[in-house]
């Protein structure tokens, strides 16, 4: 997707302050019918430059298997596009980087971002992987585990310097979805993921 220089240089701009580091735009089908937004990338992705590459990349593979899409013809992005860390000890020696969530300046400094690419793809399903997603995009405040695979017809958040979050005009079918390195941390919920993915597939073969 081209994005405007301007918008992209104004959100490098904005995230500088924080600790993060690189800069993933997001990559598929950007006339696709279904966007995924994830939380932000991870120490893989922004060597490579792309969104879920690394061991919850390959966590997603499986779960788009269920769902019957493929990363070729749907749009893959994040909240945040730089990698928010912190220091902690290494295994070895010294002090290393790890990931951790964004902050709600991290996710304001990036908004625009999203909001264009949603405007630009304009897709008739979101699914938002994670907390951090299902938050930025209706702002709810409802459990996740309370609401996941349910399908939300929603106007999406929008991020105005002069008025803070807005409401899209525009509704869109929002399905919130664990983050596929939820199971990583916690394995119990992978029986509750699993009927949530086979519930979102029977909705996803009437629609599309």
């Amino acid at each position: 997707m081209d994005i405007p220089q301007n918008i992209k240089v104004e959100a490098q701009k904005r995230i500088e302050p924080y600790d993060v580091e690189g800069f993933v735009i997001g990559k598929g089908d950007t006339e696709s019918e279904v966007m995924i937004v994830g939380e932000a990338p991870g120490e893989n992705e922004i060597v490579k430059g792309e969104p879920f590459i690394g061991r919850a990349g390959k966590e997603l593979d499986k779960q788009l298997e269920i769902l019957g899409l493929d990363r070729k013809h749907i749009y893959i992005t994040s909240v945040v596009r730089s990698r928010p860390y912190y220091w902690t000890k290494s295994n070895k020696e010294g002090m290393r980087k790890a990931n951790r969530k964004p902050t709600q300046k991290e996710i304001i400094a990036h908004a625009e971002l999203l909001d264009y690419q949603i405007e630009q793809v304009a897709p008739k399903i979101i699914i938002a992987l994670g907390n951090v997603a299902f938050k930025r995009l209706i702002g709810s405040e409802d459990k996740l585990s309370s609401v996941i695979g349910r399908v939300m017809e929603t106007p999406v958040l929008k991020w105005r310097d002069e008025e803070g979050w807005v409401e899209s005009e525009y509704f869109y079918k929002v399905i919130p979805l664990y983050h596929p390195a939820a199971v990583f941390y916690n394995p119990k919920i992978r029986p509750q993921l699993e009927q949530s993915l086979h519930e979102v597939k029977r909705y996803l073969d009437e629609k599309l």
